[in-house]
């Protein structure tokens, strides 16, 4: 396959895609869950009841994905390393060889554990505890991602630095478009008027709340990952590398910039008028969705590509 004038591995990117898409979305929902739809709901419990057995459904639903693409990036990366053909490094232990020898099998056997934690946890999910528990594993579970890109094989102090970074990135982003999936489930029932559009004003100003954050972390991350893996400006513009990453900053800015519509003009018009503003907010959220989703395609493929700053000094 060869887009942007490289050659690339399309089950690789699909495969990391779709395990992006369902990380995020998991982490994402359980941390809407406990910072904006819990305290915003907490006066109508009938509605908060309701949403609660939606995100627990999106919760799951995203968890079983993320557990079998992630086992399925596991074989692809084995056949990778080896040279051999997906099913013969299956039935060759290959697999069983990268996850004892390599750096990507012990990271892949971390986030297993953290798995499975997290299973555990959801079953108990009625006690408060195990909430907490498992919104810590589902965000451990996305920032441990960073281990198996290029920030877990940058060198040195650079490299903690990195991983950091990218760590934050990817919990940042987690948190802003993993938790549009709930948002515009929340605003769906608030405009069918199923108990919570007297606190669906209270919902969105959280959630813009969270998503200013996020976005703050989303820029001071992304910017310590461009200079170590991007590193000039002229790498920025002849690599494929170069070209998807700004290819994926217009769509991040497309996002910001409905988000600050919805903050700006929107939400202020839900004190006067549900019936004005939420149309407008449930749209621009489902195209802020779209976009997210194909930011994480993008970084399925930038995953797979050689940084800039290796081919341009």
């Amino acid at each position: 396959m060869n887009w942007f004038g490289a050659e690339m591995d399309g089950p690789m990117i699909v495969t990391r895609t779709v395990h992006f898409a369902a990380s995020a979305t998991m982490a994402g929902a359980l941390m809407f869950r406990d910072f904006v739809a819990g305290p915003a709901l907490r006066a109508v419990p009938v509605a908060g009841a309701r949403i609660d057995r939606q995100i627990r459904g999106i919760v799951w639903i995203g968890f079983v994905i993320a557990v079998v693409s992630g086992l399925v990036w596991l074989c692809l990366q084995a056949a990778s390393m080896s040279g051999l053909g997906l099913g013969q490094a299956i039935t060759s232990g290959i697999v069983s060889i990268v996850v004892d020898e390599t750096q990507f099998g012990l990271v892949s056997e971390v986030r297993l554990i953290l798995a499975i934690a997290l299973a555990v946890c959801l079953v108990f999910d009625r006690i408060v505890l195990s909430r907490r528990l498992a919104l810590a594993a589902a965000v451990c579970l996305v920032a441990s991602i960073a281990w198996t890109g290029h920030a877990g094989s940058t060198p040195f102090e650079l490299g903690y630095l990195h991983l950091a970074s990218d760590a934050l990135h990817l919990v940042a982003a987690s948190a802003w478009i993993g938790g549009l999936v709930p948002f515009a489930l929340l605003l769906n029932m608030a405009w069918r008027r199923e108990g919570c559009s007297s606190t669906s004003l209270d919902a969105v100003r959280r959630f813009s709340t969270l998503g200013i954050a996020s976005v703050a972390a989303l820029i001071l991350s992304g910017g310590i990952n461009t200079w170590i893996l991007v590193g000039s400006f002229r790498g920025l513009i002849v690599t494929s590398y170069g070209q998807l990453l700004m290819l994926k900053l217009a769509a991040f800015t497309a996002m910001f910039a409905l988000a600050a519509f919805n903050r700006l003009a929107l939400t202020p018009r839900l004190t006067l008028s549900s019936e004005d503003a939420l149309p407008g907010l449930a749209l621009n959220t489902r195209i802020e969705i779209i976009l997210g989703f194909s930011i994480f395609a993008m970084v399925g493929v930038l995953g797979t590509l050689h940084p800039a700053s290796h081919l341009v000094k």
